[in-house]
């Protein structure tokens, strides 16, 4: 297991922290003694896994709502965060889903990528100027066989695959970790993404029901939420890794993205692209 230095004092927030890796994640922080905001869609099983949390927390254990499928709630939670801390030491984006079929959210977006991408580009940019460490996006190396059309992100014209979905939002992750890493260059705040490995989680839930027998054998061999919620815990708080941006992680390794996750002109236009779906300045 993981050894975790002492966190007291330090804030944290995880987005998905009710379940899987993300719950892991903010219960191994908390016991280091950090300050720990959890995030979930649901407010009644968000506070009881707070509750949960705290009997072994050594630090403070805070609960807000979010519907990463709703830019409003991710603003309505940006304007909380902002107005309870005065600073983040560091932001987990962690939330995520998947559709077994093309799904348009409140605002017109394709789910996953509303959720996958676009709900870590919103809440991070409306939090930038709060968070003073670290900002660690959970990518996934669903990201490799995936493409990017500009003129059909959310896969209107057809296409769409569950796997091709949200291996586009993945690779928008780490678009995005490596955009925002060079715009933070001498702020002393860095952006890395990763990769936990093949966790078994109930992100899969999402699945359509003939894939449910071989998700259930491919469980067998995928890694425990514990070991995932570890790779996390390192990137957001190991000392080795001070300094380091703009890098994408396999489990606890440096590794390379794909060239098209690499290639800095097609993610700027992506980050311009994500500014006009979400409303903001690019």
């Amino acid at each position: 297991m993981l050894t975790l230095p002492d966190l007291s004092g330090r804030r944290f927030v995880v987005t998905g922290a009710t379940n899987g890796l993300g719950l892991h994640c903010a219960g191994r922080l908390a016991g280091a003694g950090a300050d720990v905001a959890i995030v979930g869609r649901d407010l009644v099983r968000t506070e009881a896994v707070a509750a949960e949390l705290r009997r072994s927390a050594k630090g403070r254990v805070d609960v807000h709502r979010c519907d990463f499928a709703d830019q409003a709630s991710i603003r309505a939670l940006a304007a909380e965060l902002r107005e309870r801390y005065a600073h983040i030491d560091v932001l987990v984006n962690n939330a995520g889903a998947v559709f077994d079929t093309r799904r348009v959210t409140v605002d017109g977006i394709e789910a996953t990528f509303a959720v996958n991408h676009l709900g870590y580009y919103l809440l991070t940019r409306l939090c930038l100027d709060r968070i003073k460490g670290r900002i660690v996006n959970v990518a996934s190396r669903g990201h490799v066989r995936a493409t990017l059309d500009f003129d059909d992100l959310g896969f209107e014209r057809g296409g769409y695959t569950i796997m091709g979905a949200y291996g586009r939002s993945k690779l928008g992750n780490i678009m995005f970790t490596r955009a925002l890493a060079r715009r933070l260059v001498g702020t002393g705040v860095t952006a890395n993404a990763l990769h936990p490995g093949g966790v078994a989680t109930n992100i899969w839930t999402g699945a359509p029901a003939w894939a449910a027998p071989a998700l259930w054998v491919a469980k067998w061999f995928m890694d425990t939420p514990e070991q995932g919620g570890d790779t996390l815990c390192n990137l957001a708080a190991s000392p080795a890794l001070e300094g380091r941006s703009g890098l994408y992680f396999s489990k606890f390794t440096e590794a390379e993205p794909t060239a098209l996750a690499r290639d800095e002109a097609i993610g700027e236009r992506l980050w311009a692209e994500s500014a006009r779906l979400t409303g903001l300045e690019p």
